[in-house]
């Protein structure tokens, strides 16, 4: 009787090879990727208890960097940072916002979660460039015209700011037309653009009307300085201005293109 043939044979031997094997790797995978599933479960729940329900995670500490005039201990008041709380639930937008309206010396605040156990303050505080005589006082006015803090004493380098715009003509009638505020703003511009040696001896800032500006230098000097427009102009032709006639003891710069001094 005549043997198998080739393709029988190899017909056998596949059939008693069992499955495939691409059967029992696709199982392995399976099996692999159910236990992954597993176990970020597991590390999700431990996650979770870890930031909402752990001892380890909790605020114990409220630092505070850049202040200056202010201290650490005034912000933390203001702040009022609930120690002992999760880190993760302490709500930062709202304790800037506590503390901006407590402190309005505070130009900027940041409040930051520096895990584990600690909250950190970033503030920056404003910087008076006029003060505003009043009542015995002085009210601090920053370079956005913002009037923050009120002091007993007077700030040293700091040019007080004298609105001379009430009574009849056009003081009175530049109050009406641009407010008080855009005034105050304009001085602000102006004290921001003066020279370096300028500013250092600028004594008070006089403001009439929008175009009406005026410097009072510590030495007696004074500057007409018109409208806060062109401040950086003007800067410059005051700086050549006083070099070029050390001995008088009025400028006009209003005109930057047309400058003129007087006095003796």
């Amino acid at each position: 009787m005549a043997g198998s043939t080739t393709a029988e044979r190899g017909e056998r031997k596949r059939e008693s090879s069992g499955p495939p094997p691409v059967r029992r790797f696709g199982r392995r995978r399976l099996r692999r990727i159910i236990a992954s599933a597993v176990a970020l479960v597991f590390l999700g729940s431990g996650a979770f208890w870890l930031l909402y329900g752990s001892d380890l995670v909790r605020v114990e500490r409220v630092s505070v960097s850049g202040t200056e005039v202010l201290t650490a201990a005034q912000v933390r008041e203001a702040a009022d940072v609930p120690l002992g709380e999760q880190l993760v639930s302490v709500d930062t937008g709202a304790i800037e916002a506590r503390i901006a309206k407590e402190l309005p010396r505070i130009d900027t605040i940041d409040a930051v979660r520096s895990w584990p156990h600690e909250i950190t303050l970033k503030v920056t505080e404003r910087t008076p460039v006029l003060l505003v005589h009043k009542e015995g006082k002085f009210i601090e006015v920053d370079d956005e015209g913002v009037r923050f803090a009120t002091v007993s004493k007077a700030v040293k380098g700091v040019p007080e700011l004298k609105l001379e715009t009430r009574g009849s003509g056009s003081a009175s009638a530049s109050l009406r037309r641009f407010g008080e505020d855009r005034l105050v703003r304009a001085a602000v511009r102006v004290a921001g653009t003066l020279p370096g040696p300028v500013a250092r001896t600028t004594r008070s800032v006089k403001v009439r009307s929008y175009d009406d500006i005026s410097l009072e230098l510590a030495d007696g000097r004074t500057v007409d300085w018109g409208s806060s427009e062109k401040g950086a102009e003007k800067g410059r032709t005051l700086g050549a201005l006083m070099k070029a006639e050390p001995g008088a003891r009025h400028f006009d710069v209003s005109v930057p293109t047309a400058p003129a001094s007087s006095g003796s």
